[in-house]
């Protein structure tokens, strides 16, 4: 047995293997075996040999080169040059000890946690999406800002530090083709994509993939996300009008929408939230340089304006019409048409706006069409699947990222939708699919740029109807996003973060009076913005401060009263020069 599995495992043709075991003249695994046995495990083993650094080797040179966009179909068809026999080995697995449905953040993040805790383990993870695991917050900030003109092939990016990454968090050759997953000596990763999972059956531990393929799965993470919301005005539209629009969120809407923006002449982003703003400051440096039209329209007062004061909110309006954007606020969709060769949005208030494209930005629907068939719980508030804890939904099934709806002990049940709650559910749910038991305590940081000069980090409940109290000073020349990274060395903020909390803070006895609301027309160079709750701290905004959110957390965390917020300011020494 031990010798069929080698032989297996270095791909040695059936006929082959029956050769062996006809020559044999011993008991399997002892002395007495031939030695055209040696033979034949010699050549298969170079054969092997020859292979694995022939696909090494070319995956890591293309990935190099800036083509490790690879999609997992050109994957799988390079594992087909494995010199094995046509369909000795399966094309899916049958069985897979750990499945990780989804190919987001969450879903690498727990790959990698399972792994390290079981350097063995047999990893699968079936994804909708045709390219392997990448990060998505470049997609609408540093890659936009790109002066490689073959942006969209390398999918390269310098972060505001200068250093250059690709969008992928590892190339092809990281990964383990998934046919030989069950082979391979020390387990692996293995990504199967263009796969959908459209049924569950939580009792017998199995999944049905959309082409029929059945996989059972030991232990199993869904991490499948969310899909960009539409428009009601827009659904009414019709085909005419969905043809001209993007729902932002992957490679192939950065790849689409950067086309775009090259060839008509005004694009029209309607939302006035993280995504759209970002957005609307990357085509905007385009409206400068190329002519293009840029309008940004939203129901709300200003920009950002369900997350900040009402006063940074104008002031962060300011900034973006500063880059070029045409920023209408209080402006509510009520019909989209097309019109001669445009199309034409009208507004609820009588306005009507000529555009070519629209670019949709009015958030995200968490994906669980799975609970029907697994009998999974919906929460009814904030949608997702509602998990414990410890991230787990049943016996054997857990939940991290956009879909995960978890209850915080500090803030009550919440669901998450940014890259740092990803990174760091998705670990959680993989230690704890080996057996760690861990609760989820963490308080997940968010950030968004405004172009490498403007930025911002949040945690907690960061709601504009809440109280807030802002404490600002003046900005120096390394108070922006692009010093922060030359200082921490990576332009994602979360790969610098930790789940670190400050050990203690310690705050003077005051007597300073209570922080007044910033003038109007003032600069905000950097600040802190406390957004209180029964009088305590639930959530902090860092606006052009960075690497301080173990403080931030720990205030949260304590849950304390505070009778004055200019010292607890000073703990995330907001006056250094």
């Amino acid at each position: 047995r031990q010798k069929s599995n080698l032989l297996q495992r270095w791909n040695v043709p059936i006929k082959l293997q029956m050769s062996r075991q006809v020559a044999s003249s011993g008991v399997p695994g002892g002395r007495g075996d031939s030695s055209v046995f040696v033979l034949i495990v010699g050549l298969s083993t170079l054969g092997a040999g020859a292979y694995v650094s022939r696909k090494v080797a070319s995956d890591d040179i293309l990935y190099s080169l800036g083509l490790g966009h690879l999609p997992c179909c050109v994957c799988s068809k390079l594992s087909n040059l494995s010199p094995a026999a046509p369909g000795a080995r399966p094309e899916v697995p049958s069985h897979v000890p750990f499945l990780l449905i989804g190919g987001g953040t969450a879903a690498f993040a727990a790959a990698r946690s399972i792994r390290a805790r079981d350097p063995g383990a047999r990893v699968l993870i079936v994804s909708e999406d045709p390219a392997l695991p990448y990060m998505r917050p470049p997609l609408s900030k540093e890659l936009w800002f790109s002066d490689d003109p073959n942006v969209t092939e390398t999918l390269r990016f310098k972060q505001w530090n200068g250093k250059e990454r690709s969008i992928y968090f590892q190339p092809p050759s990281f990964y383990v083709p998934v046919r030989d997953l069950p082979f391979v000596e020390n387990g692996g990763v293995a990504v199967l994509c263009g796969k959908k999972v459209v049924h569950m059956d939580v009792r017998g531990n199995i999944v049905k993939l959309s082409d029929g393929t059945q996989i059972s799965y030991d232990k199993c993470l869904i991490a499948t996300g969310g899909s960009p919301r539409n428009l009601p005005a827009i659904e009414r539209a019709g085909k005419d009008v969905q043809q001209r629009l993007t729902l932002f969120r992957k490679i192939e809407d950065f790849k689409s929408l950067e086309k775009i923006s090259r060839e008509v002449k005004s694009i029209t982003i309607i939302g006035g939230g993280f995504l759209g703003s970002e957005l609307a400051c990357a085509l905007g440096r385009r409206a400068r340089t190329r002519g293009l039209e840029v309008i940004q329209l939203f129901p709300e007062n200003g920009n950002m304006g369900k997350v900040l004061p009402e006063y940074l909110s104008n002031w962060t309006t300011e900034k973006v019409r500063r880059e070029g954007v045409n920023v209408m606020p209080n402006a509510v969709v009520k019909s989209v048409s097309v019109c001669g060769n445009r199309l034409m949005i009208k507004l609820k208030d009588g306005r009507k706006v000529e555009t070519d494209h629209i670019v949709a930005a009015v958030g995200l629907e968490p994906n669980v069409e799975l609970a029907k068939s697994a009998g999974l719980e919906v929460d009814s508030d904030f949608g997702g699947f509602r998990v414990n804890a410890e991230l787990q939904a049943r016996s054997n099934i857990w939940v991290a990222g956009d879909a995960a709806c978890f209850y915080d002990i500090k803030l009550g049940r919440r669901r998450v939708e940014h890259h740092d709650h990803a990174v760091v559910s998705g670990r959680l749910a993989g230690e704890n699919m080996t057996g760690a038991a861990k609760p989820y305590w963490h308080q997940s940081m968010f950030w968004s740029d405004l172009g490498p000069n403007v930025g911002y980090e949040a945690i907690g409940l960061v709601d504009s109807s809440l109280p807030t109290v802002g404490v600002f000073a003046k900005a120096t020349a390394k108070d922006t996003p692009k010093s922060a990274t030359e200082q921490s060395g990576t332009g994602i903020r979360s790969e610098s973060e930790t789940e670190a909390e400050a050990s203690e803070v310690h705050i003077s006895p005051s007597f300073s009076p209570m922080p007044q609301v910033p003038k109007q027309g003032e600069d905000y160079g950097k600040g802190v913005i406390f957004y209180l709750r029964d009088k305590v701290v639930v959530g902090i905004v860092l606006w052009n401060i960075f690497n301080r959110m173990p403080i931030a957390r720990k205030i949260i965390k304590d849950g304390e009263e505070h009778d004055d917020l200019n010292e607890v300011a000073k703990l995330f020494n907001i006056h250094e020069e």
